[in-house]
């Protein structure tokens, strides 16, 4: 059995993916005192267009990315998705625009209310607080207080392209209020985004928790270590097996494995424990290859289900962005690509007066977004229009028992016509900033994309199909609760039906939040690690 050491610190704990919560979770322990090991498949943080924000696009496609993509999506016209995961020290936070965004209070009272005890906004607010470094004032009502002294920093103050106060201003004009702090007291309205940047550079982490540690000793980081699966004995969890040999799925990421045994099987590394934190793509994954989850499809990919979890791999959602692209007709769009991030702005908007939070977060882009089809002049900006309270949920099956057999991703994209709608609403208003007078008269901003009027809704639909991308936010796939679908104890984050395994990521929500899942994850390190740590 693998929990015999009186002494905590003496325990070995294993973490699976140095992403924005696994990072938060190894450096919290090891800190602590605690003996740890954190696995990432990728490599290490050294490519520079990392540290960059306007270089964001240079790591999608590249040995940084997982370059996941869909199944072709049946209520989007056989639409197959790129979905960019981190495959790097960082995560996903080492690949997106570095918002950060707590979501709603509503959203975490309504996780409490669906059987989460203890992560409603009142459990989780101060969590949030004590993570931020921010360098904005306080709230004038503080309903939501602010942290100043943690380790994230969380910077509203940079140097700004002169476009996005064309464009709060054109938000203004189309009815939405100016919000000073997204937040704080109120979600609502149009804002310059908050980054976690240090020195006008990327911040993620990994850099934050982790990388002062390694050199003192005080944790081991394993990088190109691809989990083949967990390793259980009689119901407990007691180490993971790396995958054997070379995998070469991301080009320029190897894992040859030196103590690869003669049956194939790769390193087996013994733990006391197991924290599984790869993300809302990969945690379930591992999980599945390990026997946990639903009986039937494990034996119908050949593997013997040692937990029959029917929630494992299930209520996958994404948020969905639907680009609107203006050439500047009458003005440079004047932008520093080494020290200003291509988004500054979004704004949070209800399509429905009648909803008790905002369904939409559009983002915008001081460059043009154009997708792989599409080509166009380069002095455009773009307005994405955001869905962020999907009704649609979808699934992660495997295809084989092997890390090496892709998986089916299947975010069964518009499959709730409620979506559709709400992002309809946004995409609209997306039209009618830019043919609003700060950007219009302003810029003599011209819309390129969609190239026609759309003056049907069935022409809007198919622009839809044409276009709809990911917002980079999936979660979802082992969620937490009380109902039979629950994957994890909310309590402590242990897996239901085996010892020895928490899952601590972005794979957990039981719902999206509103708004960009960073921060959010975070929280969940945060909360995990002090689960952990007996400090909750």
């Amino acid at each position: 059995m693998a929990h015999t050491n009186s002494n905590t610190s003496d325990q070995h704990t294993v973490v699976i993916g140095a992403g924005t919560a696994g990072s938060i979770v190894a450096g919290r322990l090891a800190a602590a005192g605690h003996n740890v090991t954190l696995l990432e498949a990728g490599g290490q943080d050294t490519n520079p267009a990392i540290a960059e924000l306007p270089r964001l696009g240079e790591l999608w496609h590249s040995a940084e990315d997982w370059d996941y993509f869909t199944v072709a999506q049946e209520h989007a016209s056989g639409r197959v998705i790129h979905w960019p995961r981190g495959r790097v020290l960082g995560g996903s936070h080492a690949l997106n625009a570095s918002i950060w965004v707590r979501g709603n209070p509503l959203d975490y009272d309504d996780w409490a209310a669906a059987g989460c005890e203890g992560w409603s906004w009142s459990d989780v607010g101060p969590v949030f607080e004590a993570l931020e470094n921010y360098d904005g004032a306080a709230s004038p009502e503080n309903r939501n207080p602010r942290g100043e002294d943690g380790p994230i920093p969380v910077v509203g103050d940079y140097e700004r392209s002169p476009i996005f106060e064309s464009i709060i201003a054109a938000a203004e004009a189309v009815g939405v209020e100016f919000n000073p702090d997204y937040n704080g007291d109120r979600q609502e309205g149009v804002s310059y985004e908050q980054l976690t940047i240090r020195h006008g550079k990327r911040c993620t982490t990994y850099t934050s928790y982790v990388k002062p540690l390694v050199g003192s000793g005080r944790i081991t980081v394993r990088t190109g270590a691809i989990v083949e699966k967990l390793l259980i004995e009689d119901g407990e969890v007691v180490g993971v097996e790396l995958h054997a040999g070379d995998n070469r799925e991301v080009e320029g990421v190897e894992s040859d494995d030196p103590a690869a045994t003669a049956d194939g099987s790769g390193e087996v590394i013994r733990a006391d424990q197991v924290i599984l934190c790869a993300g809302a793509l990969d945690s379930p994954k591992i999980l599945l290859r390990s026997g946990i989850g639903p009986a039937g499809h494990l034996r119908d990919v050949g593997i013997e289900p040692v937990v029959d979890l029917p929630g494992v791999g299930e209520n996958l959602h994404d948020h969905l962005l639907l680009p609107v692209i203006a050439e500047a007709t009458t003005r440079t769009i004047d932008h520093q690509v080494d020290e200003q991030s291509v988004s500054q702005t979004h704004l949070f908007w209800r399509s429905d007066s009648e909803q008790d939070r905002p369904d939409t977060q559009p983002i915008h882009f001081c460059v043009p977004m154009y997708d792989d089809d599409m080509t166009g002049p380069a002095n455009a900006f773009t307005l994405h229009s955001g869905l962020v309270r999907p009704y649609s949920r979808g699934t992660i099956r495997l295809t084989g028992p092997s890390s090496t057999d892709p998986a089916e991703y299947d975010p069964q994209i518009f499959a709730d016509p409620r979506d559709r709608e709400s992002l309809r609403a946004s995409f609209r208003q997306a039209r009618d900033m830019v043919k609003a007078a700060p950007l219009a008269e302003g810029w003599g901003a011209r819309e390129i994309c969609p190239e026609s009027d759309l003056a049907t809704e069935d022409e809007e639909n198919a622009y839809m199909d044409r276009a709809v991308t990911t917002y980079h936010h999936q979660v979802g796939t082992c969620k937490m609760g009380t109902d039979p679908m629950a994957v994890v104890d909310p309590a402590t984050l242990k897996v239901y039906g085996v010892e020895g395994l928490r899952v601590v990521d972005a794979s957990i929500m039981p719902a999206v939040t509103t708004g960009n899942t960073n921060a959010p994850s975070a929280m969940i390190g945060e909360k995990g690690a002090r689960m952990l740590l007996g400090e909750e």
